[in-house]
């Protein structure tokens, strides 16, 4: 097998470290990892970020980490006026044991808000959850998600704190089959939940005007965190894909995987028309998704 066995973090570019340190910590209880340490070699040989001083910042909330890099000299910013519909859209998707708790906190912090009049309750048919998206101070989105009962519930039931992990990252794709066949095909994920979800909730979530969007679940082996696929039916998404951004670029946001076994993977996704490119000692690699989404592969 060499398809991925989960997700075991996921990794943002910004602009300062410290900065983003304080926000995360904060305003929603992440806890450092190890202090600001140089990328490794091999990592950044994968990623393209040789001859540029890359250096990492890892935050942890609950069972998974998020790696934060700031790079000298630095890329592209995160572009202005973005939308849920952008193809280079990322989320990180935090449940919460209490949402009026978790919004009064974050409140102190001035996050910008994506959703339109605060958390949003959304009908059963798309999930009876209460959600709210806002973006960090570089620009990358995050949501906040209340689980009322079920198996998502049951997931986070245990979990301490008012934040209490990451459940999933939902991206944004533009054709819907061609993200499918690569996640399902040689990632080896599984599809565990569909959805289509529309309504002026919706909308006031997403921050968009009459929102019809396909919302895909797919489970590694290990389940959580998991990936969430976001295809826009409506409204008709303004940018060009794939995103025209890479690790260096202050929109990317990354999946870090840990795959059974990395050489066959590497070939699969070259056979399947991608441009993986791996360390030189193997031991990692780094692919761009169709639309942009970088994808982190190490051997588990």
């Amino acid at each position: 097998m060499s398809g991925i066995r989960a997700i075991t973090g996921f990794s943002r570019t910004v602009a300062d470290l410290s900065v983003t340190e304080a926000f995360y910590q904060d305003g929603l209880d992440f806890q450092r990892v190890a202090p600001p340490e140089p990328v490794p070699d091999a990592q950044a040989e994968a990623m393209g970020l040789a001859g540029r001083q890359a250096t990492q910042l890892r935050l942890r909330l609950g069972g998974q980490i998020v790696t934060f890099l700031a790079v000298e000299p630095p890329g592209a910013p995160y572009p202005a006026d973005p939308a849920a519909t952008d193809p280079f859209f990322q989320h990180l998707a935090i449940p919460v044991r209490d949402m009026d708790a978790a919004m009064a906190q974050l409140a102190r912090f001035g996050a910008a808000p994506i959703s339109r009049g605060g958390a949003q309750v959304l009908p059963a048919s798309s999930g009876g959850v209460t959600a709210y998206k806002f973006r960090d101070p570089d620009g990358h989105p995050l949501e906040l998600i209340f689980f009322p009962d079920g198996p998502p519930a049951q997931r986070w039931r245990n979990a301490p704190g008012l934040f209490l992990g990451i459940d999933h990252s939902a991206i944004t794709v533009t054709d819907l089959t061609a993200a499918l066949t690569l996640l399902t095909g040689p990632l080896g994920l599984t599809v565990a939940q569909t959805g289509l979800n529309r309504g002026p909730e919706q909308a006031r979530l997403d921050g968009v005007d009459d929102p019809k969007v396909d919302v895909i679940a797919l489970a590694p082996p290990v389940f959580a965190p998991h990936v969430e696929l976001l295809h826009y039916r409506r409204p008709i998404i303004r940018r060009a894909s794939p995103a025209p951004f890479g690790p260096a670029d202050r929109a990317s946001t990354r999946f870090i995987f840990a795959v059974d076994e990395l050489e066959g993977l590497v070939w699969a996704l070259r056979k399947a028309g991608l441009a993986p490119r791996a360390s030189g000692d193997g031991s990692v690699a780094y692919c761009a998704a169709p639309d942009g989404h970088g994808f982190l592969l190490m051997n588990a």
